[in-house]
């Protein structure tokens, strides 16, 4: 896989330019900038080399139709702010768009309306992908959070442009090597969420590589529930107890250390204050949101005693102050390990990028992930359309 960091001679050609701006919007408001934030560094990159700009990028699922309420100019007007340039985004109709007519001599950047506003975006066509490369001298991904999918911006375009991996893309992969392949151990997965069945093929993959798998939230009900503990009214996923008694299996047959909560903050419903338990006194009307102090202690010395960690998934219902004290104190233990150099973190998922969010402390991991889900199949060790086109 070619870099763009690696390409010389970039000045006065037009790059394509495939980024993920799928943010948040409530009434044309950017509510989360962080995929923008992200982005910044390939744009400035390209500008520095006096390469002109062509973006294309998505917001939304507007199934093959405009749809103004997911236009891209909230989000060309955010990025005009940071880069200090003035951004163009062309509506008009793709087809009618010709390349030596793109750029005026003052333009350094220019936008396409959101691609899936075109059917042929998402089935692949071959025809749209070529009438889109005519745009540009060569192509770019950025976009590592849409190279599951293969689009026509994505994977088939390539096959009519010199293509280049971005720098965040480039990065992403760098990052996911370090808890797939180019592995320094002790290795800790800490995963969580409300369906086992959702990650089930994450944790079959992780698992011969793992040194230490911690289940908390919801996710980890399901497993004291398996193992026989009473836990009331609490969110777990039906018929998954196959699923985990082979989850058990596999761990076992390649040494990997399985772990669970020993204490649990529980309500009787998610409004409600807080109380912490043991798991043998769990009643039937209680409802496990958090994992205990104990398990937070735990859960620190497993950190420290590891030289990469991997979260995914907060550890109980955050969104509650009363049930967010586990996650915030994961986040603070990773965090604190990273300062000082003792592991290498890879956090990933939106939830858990919520809770990061809540502390301020998103630069002080070494990588987070902002793909969804082509962040978990790539974990799962699926080929990436987007990924498998730029090789």
């Amino acid at each position: 896989m070619k870099n763009i960091e690696d390409q010389e001679n970039l000045a006065g050609k037009i790059a394509l330019l495939r980024l993920d701006l799928n943010v948040p919007l409530k009434n044309k408001d950017i509510l989360d900038e962080t995929r923008i934030d992200k982005i910044i560094p390939v744009i400035n990159f390209l500008l520095n080399r006096k390469t002109k700009i062509l973006v294309i990028s998505h917001v939304g699922r507007p199934k093959g139709k405009k749809n103004h309420d997911l236009s891209l100019k909230p989000i060309c007007l955010n990025i005009e702010k940071k880069i200090k340039k003035k951004i163009k985004l062309i509506t008009s109709n793709l087809y009618e768009i010709t390349k030596d007519k793109l750029f005026t001599q003052k333009e350094e950047i220019i936008f396409l309306e959101n691609i899936r506003f075109y059917r042929e975006e998402e089935i692949n066509d071959s025809k749209f992908a070529k009438q889109i490369a005519s745009l540009g001298d060569f192509y770019v991904n950025d976009a590592f959070s849409c190279s599951h999918r293969d689009h026509a911006s994505v994977s088939k375009i390539t096959k009519f442009l010199p293509s280049f991996a971005g720098l965040q893309l480039q990065s992403e992969i760098n990052a996911l090597k370090k808890i797939t392949s180019d592995i320094e151990s002790p290795i800790t997965c800490i995963i969580g969420g409300s369906k086992i069945s959702t990650k089930i093929g994450l944790i079959k993959n992780l698992t011969n590589k793992l040194d230490n798998l911690v289940f908390v939230g919801g996710m980890a009900n399901n497993i004291l529930n398996f193992k026989g503990f009473k836990i009331g009214k609490s969110i777990k996923e039906d018929h998954c107890n196959n699923i985990i008694d082979d989850i058990f299996i596999n761990a076992e047959k390649n040494f990997c250390k399985i772990y669970y909560p020993e204490d649990v903050r529980v309500g009787k419903n998610f409004d409600s204050h807080s109380e912490i338990k043991s798991l043998k006194d769990i009643s039937k009307e209680d409802i496990i949101l958090d994992i205990g102090p104990k398990t937070v202690e735990k859960i620190k010395k497993i950190i420290e005693n590891s030289r990469t960690v991997f979260w995914n998934g907060p550890a109980g219902y955050f969104e509650n102050e009363n049930f967010e004290d586990g996650s915030l104190q994961i986040c603070k233990i990773i965090e604190n390990n990273t300062k000082n150099n003792s592991i290498y973190s890879v956090v990933g998922g939106g939830d858990t990028i919520a809770v990061i969010n809540k502390t301020g402390s998103l630069n002080n991991f070494n990588f987070v992930s902002t793909a969804g889900g082509a962040f978990l199949e790539y974990l799962e060790g699926k080929e990436l359309p987007g990924i498998r086109a730029l090789n």
